[in-house]
């Protein structure tokens, strides 16, 4: 509880970064979590897959703006995740946006592998 250990990617894309269990699970003050990295990683993932998709639909993307949350319990461990996506797509109305977004969360890499964890989708059509 009282420890803290370091996180660097091997690719060098982002500075050592300290993790404690004070960051992880009661401040969140400095520092990032395991649940921080899992939520980049989905957010990134899921974009590259919806934006696939979209160009692969004949509907290019001018923008995606994406997150993901990762909700962490002490005791139990990852209980949820949430992704969240607007963007700014020519010629695709918002049914079919929702539906490229649906289908990207179900086939993206990262959420495949976190398919234990329920994980909900906001989407915001036009931005």
């Amino acid at each position: 509880m009282s420890g803290e250990g370091r996180v660097t990617p091997a690719s060098g894309a982002f500075p050592e970064q300290q993790l404690t269990w004070n960051a992880r699970a009661q401040s969140r003050e400095s520092g990032t979590s395991p649940e921080e990295l899992i939520a980049a990683a989905h957010a990134g993932c899921f974009a590259m897959a919806l934006s696939n998709g979209l160009a692969k639909a004949g509907y290019p993307a001018t923008e995606l703006r994406t997150s993901a949350t990762v909700t962490f319990q002490a005791g139990e461990g990852i209980t949820a995740i949430k992704l969240t996506v607007s963007g700014d797509v020519p010629g695709l109305d918002e049914d079919g946006f929702r539906e490229q977004a649906e289908a990207a969360k179900a086939g993206c890499p990262v959420s495949k592998a976190l398919a234990a964890v329920p994980i909900s989708l906001e989407v915001h059509a036009g931005g």
